[in-house]
């Protein structure tokens, strides 16, 4: 009896405005709760709180057995409490994973807000917020595929990271402008729980660096520096905008990725099997997921400005493989991709159409100018 009394008590509260989603990645109707913090969770960051049981201790909302000192003192905390708490001083840059983002990050964030307590203490200024980050990174070698040690070099103030294939060089292998980097956990891709991708733009085409490090907080503070090394880069760069427009511009995923075939420009070419990545308005075709350039890529626009995309290919095409055809359309031409599975064909559609039905941003047509005069 006591405990029926007890699991309504339980209920109500997570039916109360913050703890209806989970305190960490915001996934809908947690039913697992921190009874050392006073949050309520998903399953799934109930796994990573189990990690830090000297600081979190998991119990089912709806399985286990509960104490009434115990609900008391969820009915004095909940989410919206340990927000104001652990989250007070989180800096505008840093990212708060969500329920569809990798293992490693949401485990450090995580312990970085119960464990090491990172965003309460106004003084105290973690080493991703200094503009300035050394360190060595395994890199997969372009040719052979190999991880090997690099040196790596984040200055916010020379507006770059750098890396350097000896130890001792003195010249840097590669230079990557802060104005066009990105970093991407692709922990599938990568096989490795902690892979990075970082691309860069080098003459208006795109170039891709795979690295991990075995410690997950390292890499996940490299890549919370290069987001603070973005976020100060565009409050230069466009001191009129309002940081809330600038945060979804520090880092981005990949709208979407996976493989199809296309054919040349002349539509008579044999389909070739190819890895695509769909990188906001850029369509990028590489041979391999892992190739550090890609074969081609490709502009898409807005409707407003004569891009579609139409299932199927047209009646005169041949030499696909696979029959779940693409159409894109473009002011200059049109693009045609297969695709393994129908599902696969939607998708992709999907992918495509989100970006098409978004009007484009006045730099967007700087970019797509660009395109244009490629050779």
């Amino acid at each position: 009896m006591e405990q029926e009394k007890t699991r309504r008590v339980l209920f109500a509260l997570l039916d109360t405005p913050g703890n209806c989603s989970c305190a960490d990645c915001g996934a809908a109707e947690p039913e697992w709760a921190s009874t050392t913090l006073g949050v309520f969770m998903c399953q799934s960051c109930s796994g990573l709180h189990r990690n830090i049981p000297h600081i979190s201790r998991v119990k089912s909302v709806l399985m286990d057995p509960w104490e009434t000192a115990e609900v008391q003192f969820m009915t004095s905390n909940g989410n919206t409490a340990a927000k104001d708490k652990y989250e007070e001083k989180l800096p505008e840059f840093y990212y708060k994973p969500t329920k569809s983002d990798c293992s490693v990050l949401r485990d450090q964030w995580i312990r970085a807000k119960y464990e090491r307590c990172e965003f309460m203490y106004k003084e105290r200024q973690e080493p991703y917020s200094t503009g300035y980050r050394e360190g060595f990174l395994w890199k997969r070698g372009r040719d052979n595929g190999q991880f090997l040690s690099r040196k790596f070099i984040l200055s916010e103030q020379e507006g770059v990271l750098k890396y350097f294939n000896k130890h001792e060089a003195r010249e840097p292998k590669a230079i990557m402008k802060i104005q066009t980097l990105n970093a991407s956990f692709q922990p599938q891709k990568i096989d490795h729980t902690n892979g990075l991708q970082i691309t860069y733009l080098k003459d208006n085409s795109t170039r891709n660096i795979f690295v991990y490090h075995d410690d997950g907080k390292e890499m996940v503070d490299w890549f919370n520096a290069i987001r603070a090394a973005r976020f100060h880069y565009l409050q230069v760069a466009y001191p009129g905008t309002v940081s809330a427009s600038q945060l979804p511009k520090l880092t981005r995923n990949f709208i979407k990725e996976g493989y199809m075939e296309k054919t040349g420009p002349k539509h008579t070419e044999g389909f070739k099997r190819r890895w695509f990545t769909m990188d906001d308005r850029r369509l990028m075709y590489l041979k391999d997921p892992l190739d550090a350039f890609a074969r081609g890529e490709v502009f898409i626009g807005s409707k407003e400005n004569s891009y579609s995309v139409l299932p199927g290919l047209p009646h005169s095409v041949q030499g696909n493989h696979w029959q779940f055809g693409i159409t894109i359309v473009t002011p200059d031409r049109r693009f045609l991709f297969t695709c393994e599975k129908e599902t696969d064909q939607k998708d992709w559609i999907a992918a495509f159409g989100s970006v098409i039905n978004r009007p484009m941003a006045p730099q967007e047509y700087a970019v797509e100018a660009q395109f244009k005069h490629k050779p």
